[in-house]
């Protein structure tokens, strides 16, 4: 029987738990030094055992997750080290950093065990284990971070039991990694930040731009809501990369400065076209690193129980809603409402079956 033993069993570490939980020869223990929580997952059913002994948990285990805050990993290492683990037990974590974690395992001596960075790139709005799911990794990219001292074997061993998961797994050197991870995610989430703590300093002197910001603005900054302390953690452990990101997003933010104050409007159109073009190019249907909403748009009239009628219509086929929006809505002109839902296949068939009806659009 293989063990599987995974610390901090959320969001992330529970959607791995229930992607092995009952396939034939794995068994899933979870960890946490809080008793309710250890009873949670008990209840739920996400493992096979749970427990409160660090040393218990990982005693005998072939596979350690660690599905930890970025700040807690090199602790757990640590502790890890100090045990006497199974031969061959291969050590991984599911930190949106690799560079840092990495170098810090490889100065340990792990008892025969190796490490082998790891970062599902899919998430939800919601954390904890009552969130977690096994279709969470379904169609997403999973990137392994093996160093050039990480035996093949080891290698292989981790990538077929993450076939359980259904992500498409890829390998990338630990650097490489948290460059691109820096630009995609780590920037955009300073960015949305930094300009709603604009727009909040605009708004103490005038409540009207918090009123009107509450459409398409909460939309684009929805990450500036990330939890304050992962984000800590995730920035200081990455600083070098996200510095030089910043001073990179400073030159081009410059260059707008230069276009406007010469009045290029060619150049300006320029701009817009050549992030036109490279957005149209991203891949609109595959999760990544900040997780995507799906949703949908309907015209509808305003008339007594339109929204009624839409939503009965939906529940008759079991198409589970998260939230409901009327963007507009006044006599004789038609609103707008937004449907979201958290997983694509449900979006899908609300559009199949609203599209006869509605104008609906993605």
């Amino acid at each position: 029987m293989t063990k599987i033993a995974i610390y901090g069993v959320g969001l992330i570490g529970g959607s791995l738990a229930l992607c092995f939980k009952g396939k034939p020869g794995l068994t899933v223990v979870g960890h946490s030094g809080n008793p309710a929580s250890v009873a949670k997952y008990l209840k739920r059913g996400v493992v096979d055992h749970a427990t409160t002994s660090f040393e218990e948990a990982a005693a005998d285990a072939d596979f350690i997750f660690l599905c930890v805050p970025v700040g807690n990993l090199n602790e757990y290492l640590e502790k890890l080290a100090s045990l006497p683990l199974k031969p061959g037990c291969i050590i991984t974590d599911v930190g949106s950093t690799k560079a840092s974690v990495s170098a810090f395992a490889a100065q340990l001596r792990l008892s025969g065990a190796c490490f082998i960075g790891g970062h599902p790139m899919a998430g939800k709005e919601k954390s904890g284990v009552e969130a977690a799911s096994s279709l969470l990794f379904e169609n997403a990219f999973y990137v392994l971070t093996p160093d050039h001292d990480t035996p093949a074997e080891a290698y292989e061993r981790l990538a077929v039991l993450l076939q359980h998961t259904k992500a498409q797994l890829v390998k990338v050197e630990a650097g490489l990694h948290d460059e691109i991870v820096g630009a995609i995610s780590h920037l955009p989430h300073i960015i949305a930040v930094a300009l709603v703590n604009q727009i909040a300093k605009y708004n103490e002197a005038n409540p009207l731009y918090r009123d009107l910001a509450a459409g398409g603005f909460r939309d684009i900054t929805r990450i500036a809501s990330s939890d304050p302390i992962i984000w800590r953690d995730i920035l200081i452990n990455n600083k070098k990369v996200v510095l030089q990101l910043l001073q990179d997003w400073n030159e081009e933010i410059l260059s707008f400065i230069r276009l406007l104050e010469a009045e290029d409007g060619e150049g300006i159109e320029r701009e817009f076209q050549l992030a036109n073009t490279f957005r149209s190019e991203l891949p609109e249907r595959r999760k990544g690193v900040i997780h995507s909403f799906y949703d949908i748009y309907i015209e509808v009239p305003d008339h007594p129980g339109i929204i009624g009628q839409i939503t009965t219509l939906l529940g008759s086929h079991r198409v589970n809603l998260s939230n409901i929006q009327i963007i507009e809505s006044r006599e004789d002109v038609p609103g707008v409402l937004r449907l979201s839902f958290r997983e694509e296949e449900q979006m899908d068939k609300a559009l199949e079956l609203l599209k006869e009806d509605y104008a609906v659009h993605v």
